[in-house]
């Protein structure tokens, strides 16, 4: 059975992933974007989602500890965005878990 806190992590994938199909299917995409790369707010927010790109990718790149894995999660977060980070957030949060977390004088992760 699935953890909440993976729970927490994947019903915003879904969601971000039935958005970007409404998204395409009720907008206009080369309108779109235009905006994006004539606009300055446009130029902002792409670099913006860009760079959260490059550090999801960097967390991706620490945390996994083979690199033909790393490269499986790395390269298509710059295509697919944050449904794919998301994806890998939920499948790697109870080992970011235990990583992030002290370990107690037994060796093992304490509690958050």
């Amino acid at each position: 059975m699935p953890s909440i806190s993976r729970l927490l992590l994947l019903v915003p994938t879904l969601v971000l992933t039935a958005l970007i199909i409404w998204a395409v299917r009720a907008g206009n995409f080369g309108a779109a974007g235009d905006w994006l790369t004539g606009e300055p707010w446009g130029i902002v927010t792409l670099t913006d989602l860009y760079f959260g790109f490059f550090l999801s990718a960097l967390v991706i790149g620490a945390t996994e500890r083979r690199w033909l894995p790393a490269l499986f999660w790395i390269l298509p977060v710059f295509v697919l965005g944050n449904i794919w980070t998301g994806l890998w957030f939920v499948w790697r949060w109870p080992e970011l878990l235990k990583r992030l977390r002290p370990a107690t004088a037994s060796g093992q992760a304490g509690p958050a």
